[in-house]
């Protein structure tokens, strides 16, 4: 589980907001699959309106440009971010996303490794809604700032717990990872990191680090499906 601070700032978020007050909003049930369908209770901003198109490309653009986020997920394939809404008394309960889904508008699949939510209301806009991840650890309750997101495996139980007050909105997408097994993306997270990290120390050589980035590119060669 990975926490990205200020994916978008905090203007970002203002226009983000502002875009979705104004465009329709359908039964999250709609796009819910098998067991799932039965414990969604949200709304989701049509995926065919325009602004809503316009809105999902930014996004994807943001996803693109965010080193973090790339190192820890080494995206494949990501589906088009979808925006939901939670009203008072609405929650997705327990579950596990689609294993396959169908990319919009096209024959392609994609697995998902990866699951992602961006947080657009600030934590003080609404009672409720945790993001609660069972994990090996136990469960993990997650209440980000608007325009921080988490990156967590798709395989995990979780659920949206009930909005009590106030209104949660939110974008979520799933991504297919170049690396399948979780264990090496995360092994591959830490060294990259590590890079990152030694990178600004000036007592570090170019030789060190070609070693490291000769390990970790390898590493990948071996390790991708594309």
């Amino acid at each position: 589980m990975v926490l990205i601070e200020q994916l978008l700032s905090k203007q970002e978020v203002r226009e983000y907001r502002q875009t979705l007050d104004q465009v329709p909003w359908n039964d999250g049930k709609g796009t819910a699959m098998g067991m799932a369908a039965s414990v969604k209770q949200n709304g989701q901003a049509d995926a065919n309106n325009e602004e809503v198109i316009n809105l999902t490309n930014r996004l994807l653009a943001k996803f693109g440009n965010t080193p973090k986020l790339i190192s820890a997920a080494l995206p494949h394939r990501i589906f088009p971010p979808c925006f939901n809404r939670y009203l008072q008394g609405e929650t997705y309960g327990f579950h596990v996303d689609a294993a396959i889904m169908r990319m919009p508008n096209s024959n392609e699949v994609l697995r998902s490794d990866m699951s992602m939510t961006t947080f657009l209301s600030e934590k003080d806009e609404y009672e409720g809604g945790e993001l609660v991840i069972q994990t090996e650890s136990g469960e993990q309750r997650i209440k980000l700032n608007a325009g921080d997101a988490v990156l967590y495996p798709s395989s995990t139980l979780h659920q949206v717990t009930p909005v009590t007050k106030g209104i949660r909105v939110a974008a979520i997408t799933w991504m297919q990872s170049l690396v399948p097994d979780a264990h090496m993306r995360e092994t591959l997270f830490s060294l990259d990191q590590s890079i990152q990290a030694l990178l600004a120390n000036p007592a570090v050589t170019r030789e060190e680090l070609d070693r490291l980035h000769h390990v970790y590119h390898n590493l990948i060669r071996q390790q991708s499906q594309v």
